[in-house]
């Protein structure tokens, strides 16, 4: 059994084969896909956070709003960037979607990949300290919100304050207990899935990674897996972790389907620079007919140990054709992998 859900990259542009051209479209269509994808029975809806670009930018508005317009289905991000976040504002709007939704965020979060402009993170107020590259920083505003999500109060209130003051040192509100067990860190080595295993976060690994070992995308995501596995078993954080992996699956049920895809088809992994000095493998995607699907994904060694999978989704074809695809994996792939 695996947890399966869907991930947005929630582009839009005005283009007129785009079925989002604008914002507003993207935002609206993000929630309804995500009812929809509940009422299929689907486990997760996730969404992709880019800055300076025509994608979903700002996470909490959209979370706390799926929050309140569905009951049963996971909540998360794939993943934010935290070079641009501060800590305690995450905390504080981190815990108010995470309550509106009833417990059931899952937030992604990372050092970030290449942007649209130059250190846009410098844009938003935050600098590298001295001697820290913005990778650092990123980590260093990981662990300020991991430390302010468990809950304990550190700032010293004002003796004559507007409001009463509960007893003690006080904290952000507000605060929703058990969200610290719920963040899963998008690492893209081996070495920081360990460092993620040794902070007490989840691990979420996407459809790309260093390429270390020059072995098939799906064995060194494999390899990452266990590496973090095996770290976390070296610290008490007092809960199980998960292991999400992200990748393209689309089945093909429909001559619509293979109107769109039966040419994208992608039998091998791709390598190439993510930036001057980094080495990067792409997995593959599957795109076939169910029995084809069934067969390749078994193969699938990251897939296997993983115990949840996010599907990338075209958003700009439309809610009711990626509630389609979703439904066709739901029902003719993943019962025969046994996820189901």
């Amino acid at each position: 059994m695996k947890n399966i859900g869907f991930l947005s990259f929630g582009h839009w542009t005005p283009s007129p084969h785009s079925r989002t051209q604008s914002a507003q479209d993207a935002l609206l269509q993000s929630i309804d896909l995500a009812v929809a994808a509940e009422e299929l029975g689907a486990d997760g809806a996730y969404y992709r956070v880019h800055h300076f670009a025509r994608q979903l930018a700002s996470p909490f508005p959209l979370l706390a709003a799926i929050g309140a317009r569905t009951s049963r289905i996971e909540i998360g991000t794939g993943v934010i960037d935290m070079r641009y976040e501060n800590p305690l504002h995450f905390a504080e709007d981190a815990g108010a979607a995470d309550l509106i939704s009833g417990g059931r965020l899952q937030l992604g979060i990372s050092r970030g990949s290449p942007e649209q402009v130059i250190d846009g993170w410098r844009h938003f107020g935050h600098r590298p300290a001295e001697g820290e590259s913005d990778a650092d920083m990123a980590r260093r505003h990981t662990e300020a919100a991991l430390q302010v999500l468990t809950g304990e109060g550190f700032a010293e209130p004002n003796p004559r304050p507007m409001f009463p003051n509960p007893p003690g040192l006080l904290r952000p509100e507000p605060h929703s207990p058990g969200l610290r067990e719920r963040l899963w860190w998008g690492a893209g080595s081996d070495a920081t899935a360990r460092w993620a295993a040794r902070q007490g976060m989840n691990l979420m690994s996407s459809t790309l990674k260093d390429d270390e070992t020059g072995e098939p995308f799906h064995v060194q995501q494999r390899r990452q897996i266990e590496a973090f596995r095996h770290e976390w078993e070296g610290h008490d954080h007092g809960f199980t972790p998960r292991v999400s992996v992200s990748r393209s699956i689309v089945a093909l049920t429909s001559d619509q389907d293979r109107a769109y895809f039966l040419g994208q088809r992608e039998a091998q992994d791709q390598v190439g620079m993510l930036d001057e000095r980094t080495r990067a493998i792409f997995g593959r995607s599957y795109i076939g007919e169910p029995e084809e699907l069934v067969q390749e994904l078994a193969r699938d060694e990251a897939v296997a140990a993983a115990d949840t999978l996010l599907i990338t989704v075209p958003n700009q074809l439309g809610v009711d054709y990626n509630a389609h695809l979703m439904e066709s994996i739901l029902t003719a792939v993943a019962p025969p992998l046994g996820w189901r």
